[in-house]
């Protein structure tokens, strides 16, 4: 890519980032062309579907995810690895508003240029939780699909104001759930993690 259609690249970028932030998933493509002071065309040339434009704003987070897991996979114990990784998943998908739909439908749609990504996301994920069963510190009777579905489910409640307030109380009765002797330490250590990932 030449350094001006980089540079326009990631000003486009930038302008869809701070556009989604305010109208979450549901942003109007037109108005972000409209914002970033170019024709739709051109935004189009280089997002030519929402979820492509959604790919890129993403990707740099899931890949983090990814990345995580592999760390925490050699650093922690299994059950705690579990948790902490689920606990930086969960904020992730309350990045923007809409995000969980978004990557619900990716997850189970091959075409969707959100699809790889999403699908590391869940491979790593089924794996740390495939360590834990191993270890017999996760229950046994789920698997990476529950593993994100919960973490879908858990980032949609944080979004709603009603439940809010509520969010970690709800992350520890899942991750207690999980688990199958959940200590007081593994939960401290996972509500101790920042969100490392869940900043665009």
């Amino acid at each position: 890519m030449r350094a001006d259609a980089r540079k326009n690249y990631s000003h486009l970028l930038a302008v869809a980032r701070d556009v989604v932030a305010e109208d979450g998933v549901d942003a109007s493509m037109r108005d972000i062309a409209r914002r970033a002071d170019v024709g739709l065309a051109t935004l189009l040339r280089h997002f030519p579907t929402r979820e492509a434009l959604f790919e890129a704003l993403m990707c740099r987070n899931l890949d983090a995810l990814t990345r995580m897991a592999g760390e925490l996979e050699t650093s922690s114990p299994p059950d705690e690895a579990l948790v902490s990784w689920f606990r930086e998943g969960v904020a992730f998908v309350q990045s923007y508003r809409g995000v969980v739909d978004l990557m619900a439908s990716a997850h189970a749609d091959p075409d969707s240029a959100l699809y790889v990504s999403c699908a590391a996301v869940h491979a790593v994920g089924a794996r740390l939780l495939l360590r834990a069963q191993a270890e017999g510190t996760a229950r046994a009777d789920m698997d990476g699909d529950d593993l994100f579905a919960l973490m879908s489910s858990l980032g949609w409640l944080a979004g709603q104001p009603a439940f809010a307030p509520r969010a970690d109380h709800l992350f520890h009765i899942i991750a207690s759930a999980i688990l199958t002797n959940p200590s007081s330490k593994d939960d401290k250590k996972a509500t101790g993690q920042n969100a490392k990932v869940s900043t665009f």
